[in-house]
């Protein structure tokens, strides 16, 4: 499990399983949001039983289902809104995760186009890893 920052609240990951869940809590996040889908990849956890593990260690969970290829406007306002929403109730670090981290990126960076630069939310998210360029014209164009 190797997560990557985004901003002092936000962090970012590839899938994670249960057994992550204690490292997870160890590094003081108060908060999981899978943006997977259930049945998405061979192998998979399910998000409940993520869940319950992390409701064991005092993590809030939360399952916001996102089809990486069919990413909409609304999805990023609906992260959009969830981040916000934890940072305005003092929930505390979130932990975001999919497949590969690069969906929770993109939504991250879509659903805050009208507040930072297309050049900026890049930069952000290649210096966590992620090379996300074919992304910038939808940027652009949120942030109108």
């Amino acid at each position: 499990m190797d997560s990557k920052q985004l901003t002092s609240q936000l962090h970012v990951a590839s899938q994670i399983t249960k057994e992550d869940i204690p490292a997870i809590a160890a590094q003081g996040f108060k908060v999981i949001l899978n943006n997977r889908p259930d049945g998405e990849g061979e192998g998979q956890p399910l998000a409940a039983e993520i869940e319950t593990v992390a409701k064991a260690h005092g993590i809030q969970y939360i399952y916001q289902p996102v089809v990486g290829t069919a990413i909409s406007d609304e999805n990023a306002e609906e992260f959009g809104a969830t981040i916000a929403a934890c940072v305005n109730n003092n929930s505390g670090p979130i932990f975001a995760h999919c497949r590969t981290g690069t969906r929770c990126t993109i939504l991250w960076m879509l659903s805050q186009a009208k507040n930072q630069s297309a050049d900026d939310l890049l930069a952000t998210a290649a210096k966590a890893g992620y090379s996300l360029e074919q992304v910038r014209g939808r940027i652009e164009e949120l942030g109108k």
